[in-house]
């Protein structure tokens, strides 16, 4: 039996055990919202409406929501190239998402960031990082900080697959265990680091394995079930703030597009691709939420058609907004450094 949990009551975030048919409802809603967001992104650049090839997130809903969804308003993300997901479920807004990557003034960062740079400090959002790994030392520093200032709040750090060949990943895991940093860091192990397949570029055994050379413990979940991700994720931010180091998850999921909107895919096969599909996170915990009652036809409609309207609006509101004004090239860019005269 679910308990209901308040999270009017509880600032510190929810526990792995209490889950309302209302928050169930919310993580449903959050999932879906992520997939209509990317695909109208699909759809922008498909009409020549965005430059470049943004690096869509479907298939992978359930880890942003399953983790977004067990940390509190105060904590930290960072994110990566494909961070579309990890922003919203974090609390992001579909409008300012769709106008920045529109490169528009009303975006999250006035245009200036793009699809791979969009941060709110606001909602905790440190940013998503075109580098593959550049998220990973500043969740690290951001811990630090809170380490310091007693803050209580953790950081989630996303990555993918490939960023565990990187000497970020190594130093700032190592790091985070001798001073017991509160970090989670969340692997996204969709196979793939660009084009080409994880079993050539990691030894065979599972990147889970890697916690136990710095002392910390690793989970291995399934990245398609938004609830067991979300129940590692909890209990990771738990021992997060009660002083006992970071916490290593190996989220096993797959991106259903390819690395960017554009890329040939010669590297998979498409009967690889459908087989993937029939795991796909959003029918799984639709089928989950039914069995329990939480959710019938009528309001799973609802859902979709009040989420595709916002997607719409969206669309709408980026192709309207204006473009940044030539002086506002310089503003919120830093400096160069001066050295002091005398």
């Amino acid at each position: 039996m679910i308990q209901p949990f308040d999270f009017t009551q509880d600032k510190a975030g929810p526990s792995a055990e209490a889950l309302s048919s209302d928050q169930l409802i919310r993580m449903y809603r959050q999932m879906h919202r992520i997939r209509a967001f990317e695909l109208t992104v699909l759809k922008a650049v498909e009409r020549g409406l965005v430059a470049g090839g943004p690096h869509l997130y479907v298939g992978e809903e359930a880890v942003a929501v399953g983790v977004c969804t067990a940390l509190a308003p105060k904590d930290y993300i960072t994110s990566t190239h494909r961070g579309h997901g990890h922003l919203i479920a974090k609390g992001g807004q579909l409008k300012p998402m769709l106008a920045e990557i529109f490169a528009k003034a009303t975006g999250y960062c006035k245009g200036k960031g793009g699809t791979m740079h969009i941060a709110d400090l606001d909602l905790g959002i440190l940013g998503a990082n075109g580098i593959v790994g550049g998220g990973i030392s500043t969740a690290v520093g951001a811990a630090l900080s809170s380490q310091l200032k007693h803050g209580g709040w953790a950081v989630a750090c996303f990555f993918g697959d490939g960023a565990t060949n990187q000497g970020s990943f190594h130093e700032s895991m190592n790091l985070a265990s001798i001073w017991k940093l509160p970090v989670i860091f969340v692997c996204e192990n969709n196979a793939f680091g660009m084009f080409t397949p994880q079993k050539v570029t990691t030894p065979g055994c599972d990147i889970v394995s890697r916690a136990v050379a710095y002392c910390m413990p690793g989970v291995q979940v399934d990245g398609n079930d938004v609830l067991a991700v979300y129940r590692a994720a909890a209990e990771a931010r738990r021992r997060a703030l009660a002083g006992e180091g970071p916490t290593l998850l190996d989220c096993k999921t797959y991106r259903f597009f390819g690395h960017y909107i554009g890329d040939p895919e010669v590297y998979r096969t498409r009967e690889e691709v459908e087989a993937a599909r029939m795991n796909d996170p959003l029918p799984r915990f639709k089928r989950f939420l039914a069995e329990t009652g939480a959710l019938d036809d009528a309001l799973d409609q609802r859902i979709q058609a009040e989420i595709q309207q916002e997607a719409d609006e969206a669309l709408e509101y980026a192709i309207a907004s204006p473009d940044p004004d030539l002086s506002e090239v310089t503003t919120d860019v830093r400096r160069p450094f001066r050295p002091l005269e005398g």
